[in-house]
């Protein structure tokens, strides 16, 4: 089994363990970043306690809206994504090794060429899973609403006689948000966000940079100091991997809301303030109608939930990795010695 293979493996698997821990957070988060109610914006509402109107309101299973789908772009983004990370950072690592037999460098990949390696596997990813994720929007921002009763009566009703009640809509699955983002915009809706997308691949490009620096600074330090052992704990791990989201979440995050607004459903009637044509519509009207604190709702949640998210992958992927290379050396082992003299 290749390198790239176990890489590709273990990061799916992180994804999935880490997705199911936070996407509580991941559906309010990405509600809190479509919301273009301006009157609902005047009462500012934590998370917690919007986790708990959901729940009150439309049930624990909105929480989980998409996490089907969810999964499965989990699991295909972190797969491609790790598996195209380590074939250009082999190459990028070979390269390097070239260089320093030609007297350049000291023959370590340095900080621009992970920076390279991270955002082209980004760029792989985005262009074959995008459509997962538009899918997983649509359902996140799914939700049941408020009606009238009886709105249809000529006379005005009394104020006792307006009743508001939440309506329960056919079951809102996987096909359903196919079929919606189809209606919309075709084939193409599927990549209408990809722009912003794409160059949300800095976010990952600077997280995996900061982490492979802060993990080879480590390495480096603890062989100097412990005589060759370079070897770093799953705790380690974990932290290297919460810091380097934190800083590349701090960076990005405008894109991701306007990336999550174009993948929500598009208003088609009524306020043109919430009706989007593009990337450069979207953000010239959250400057205009919302101004720029507008590009950070629901930053407090991101943080919360990306970091720990991140933080859960990177260990468990690490160790996934660790078991995986330690059973073929142990299978490779047992093979040798079955073999006759």
């Amino acid at each position: 089994m290749s390198d790239a293979l176990i890489n590709g493996l273990a990061g799916a698997g992180g994804g999935i363990i880490a997705q199911l821990i936070t996407y509580p957070l991941q559906t309010v988060n990405t509600r809190q970043q479509t919301e273009r109610d301006l009157k609902k914006e005047k009462r500012k509402v934590g998370t917690i306690e919007q986790m708990c109107q959901v729940v009150k309101q439309e049930g624990w299973e909105r929480l989980y809206g998409g996490l089907t789908p969810s999964l499965v772009g989990t699991a295909a983004s972190q797969g491609v994504y790790y598996y195209f990370y380590q074939i250009f950072r082999s190459k990028a690592e070979n390269k390097a090794l070239e260089n320093r037999k030609k007297g350049i460098g000291d023959g370590s990949v340095g900080m621009l060429s992970s920076l390279i390696v991270a955002a082209l596997s980004g760029c792989v990813n985005v262009l074959l899973t995008n459509p997962i994720w538009v899918i997983v929007t649509r359902m996140q921002t799914h939700r049941k609403v408020l009606k009238i009763d009886n709105p249809n009566r000529l006379a005005t009703p009394a104020p006792e006689e307006t009743v508001l009640s939440i309506t329960d809509p056919l079951p809102y699955g996987t096909g359903h948000a196919i079929q919606e983002v189809y209606d919309e915009a075709g084939f193409l809706g599927f990549w209408k966000d990809v722009f912003p997308t794409l160059i949300m691949v800095s976010n990952p490009a600077i997280q995996f940079m900061l982490y492979e620096t802060m993990l080879k600074k480590l390495k480096k330090r603890r062989s100097i100091s412990s005589l060759g052992n370079n070897g770093v704990t799953a705790w380690e791990i974990f932290l290297f991997g919460a810091l380097a989201k934190l800083g590349a979440t701090a960076v990005t995050y405008p894109l991701n809301v306007v990336k999550a607004r174009l993948q929500a459903k598009q208003v088609t009637t009524g306020d043109q303030r919430h009706q989007y044509k593009g990337t450069l519509d979207a953000i010239l009207k959250m400057i205009r109608y919302e101004g720029f604190h507008g590009f950070y709702k629901g930053m407090s949640t991101k943080i919360v939930q990306s970091v720990l998210a991140a933080a859960v992958l990177f260990m468990i992927k690490e160790e996934l990795v660790k078991g995986a290379r330690s059973l073929l050396v142990k299978g490779n082992a047992d093979v040798v010695k079955s073999k006759p003299p």
